[in-house]
């Protein structure tokens, strides 16, 4: 499966959609407009090994809950992941069996590579 997980209201995965050379096989997917099913979620999970991986604390929503101050385990993670689109770290890139998760340099600099070799 190839697709590119991302927010269109995000200035940055405007940015890093623009920069990446995302070909006609590789499915576009606004996150806002289309969430997260629970088997999309399950193969993201299957492929970063944990929730947490696929989780940003960064959300606006993570602030306003106080989530900072709880422990949230796997299952919670999930669940939030499946509740809000905000909580997904984006953009996310799925390529076959290759995963790429954020917006740092490093994964966005491995994402072109990866991307020019195909």
């Amino acid at each position: 499966m190839r697709v590119f997980y991302f927010l269109s209201s995000c200035d940055t995965c405007k940015r890093i959609l623009a920069e990446l050379p995302l070909d006609s096989s590789i499915a576009q997917i606004d996150i806002k407009k289309n969430p997260l099913t629970a088997s999309q979620l399950a193969q993201l999970h299957a492929l970063a090994g944990s929730y947490e991986a696929l989780f940003s604390k960064r959300a606006q929503l993570y602030k306003q809950r106080c989530l900072k101050d709880q422990i949230l385990s796997e299952n919670d993670i999930k669940d939030l992941l499946l509740e809000h689109y905000t909580f997904l770290k984006r953009p996310v890139l799925l390529y076959d069996n290759k995963l790429f998760i954020g917006n740092t340099a490093k994964v966005i600099t491995e994402a072109k590579a990866f991307l020019n070799e195909q």
